[in-house]
């Protein structure tokens, strides 16, 4: 059985490899291989918390979603986007940053209750698309739970922790029940206006 590594060494161990001052954002997720989908969904997840970034991240984070459910291997973004050269410095001291919050999370999360990836990444992909547009909405604050859960389905996909997936899952149909369950008490609220 092969042991997988940590997403924190395998960060770590890209920007060592990397050679020249600069790297682009297409050379790091082919680096990522399989776990590509995962870190974009983290990074994005993360911003997503942001309350001024919600509704662009909700439309962004649809993106690789959608390639998710097609079985893409790694995400595709525009040119402009995955061809800009990239300081290595920048991204090193980045990664410094957020190493020491993912080697704190690895410490629980590990891999478990494997599941055929193909089928678990389209499953992902639906699900996130589905948060991604609970995002969307006017409601202030409304973007928060989404948000966390795509950054637990994410961690629980990057390290295929089965086990977390299923608590990331299940996270997941509570937050869409609780977006589905306000959206229909504001209709009848406006009904019983009328």
């Amino acid at each position: 059985m092969d042991i997988r590594p940590p997403t924190s060494s395998v960060l770590r161990c890209i920007l060592n490899e990397a050679h020249g001052e600069h790297m682009t954002l297409a050379s790091m997720l082919e680096a990522l291989g399989d776990r590509s989908f995962g870190v974009v969904m983290l990074l994005l997840g993360l911003l997503a918390l942001v309350p001024s970034l919600s509704i662009v991240t909700g439309v962004l984070l649809m993106w690789p979603a959608f390639q998710m459910i097609m079985a893409r291997r790694a995400p595709s973004l525009p040119r402009w986007i995955s061809q800009r050269p990239l300081l290595t410095a920048r991204l090193t001291r980045l990664v410094d940053r957020v190493v020491p919050v993912l080697v704190w999370m690895e410490r629980m999360v590990r891999p478990r209750w494997r599941t055929p990836f193909e089928s678990t990444k389209r499953v992902v992909g639906a699900v996130i698309v589905l948060l991604a547009l609970t995002m969307l909405g006017p409601v202030p604050f409304s973007h928060v739970l989404p948000a966390l859960v795509i950054v637990l389905i994410a961690f629980a996909y990057l390290e295929e922790d089965g086990a977390l997936l299923t608590i990331a899952l299940g996270a997941a149909l509570l937050s869409l029940a609780i977006t589905v369950a306000t959206v229909w008490g504001t209709i009848l609220g406006i009904e019983a206006i009328d």
